[in-house]
């Protein structure tokens, strides 16, 4: 593990000591990180989105949440930020219109799904998620939030698994900020 060096020591701490490892899950091998402890103790994770919006204050326009630990993740960070939220849904969960863009997963393919209404041309956007892994789901995002005339200003990762390569699937054209490495 390590930090990404954007962050404080203090936030690298708070998330670092809320995390629950859990052997075995969703598959035999898989050593699955939960953030649950973290949203769980009101404290800690408001101390958490005060955080991030000192870091973001002033740079972004919108916070677009992953679902779904994005959505908890994005929605008081929005506020905090005092911007709006944009959602990015796994297929056929949003009322139309919608753009998609189907992307590769290590285990086949998927949909994800954004309302073009939602965003305003030219508004910089915060991405937000729990992980990243492989990269597919934060650059389906970025495809979304271009196609509806929004920028991807950043990606912001409670915890990023270096190993599975997200971060050179996605290039450098948009900052990728990780409080944990892994």
């Amino acid at each position: 593990m390590s930090a990404g060096g954007l962050f404080p020591d203090d936030v690298v701490k708070l998330v670092e000591s809320h995390l629950r490892e859990v052997s075995d899950f969703p598959a035999p091998g898989v050593l699955f990180r939960d953030i649950t402890p973290l949203i769980a103790d009101g404290h800690a994770f408001s101390e958490l989105i005060r955080i991030l919006a000192d870091r973001y204050r002033g740079q972004v326009d919108a916070v677009a949440g992953l679902e779904s630990r994005g959505f908890i993740l994005g929605a008081p960070l929005a506020i905090a930020l005092g911007v709006g939220m944009l959602t990015v849904r796994k297929a056929g969960r949003l009322p139309g219109p919608v753009v998609s863009v189907d992307y590769e997963l290590e285990y086949g393919s998927a949909r994800m799904e954004l309302q073009p209404f939602t965003v305003t041309d030219g508004a910089r956007v915060l991405v937000i998620d729990d992980v990243l892994a492989t990269g597919g789901t934060a650059g389906a995002a970025f495809d979304l939030i271009r196609q509806a005339g929004g920028v991807p200003s950043a990606l912001c990762v409670l915890l990023e698994l270096a190993e599975l390569g997200g971060r050179e699937h996605l290039g450098t054209d948009v900052p990728i900020d990780a409080v944990l490495t892994y």
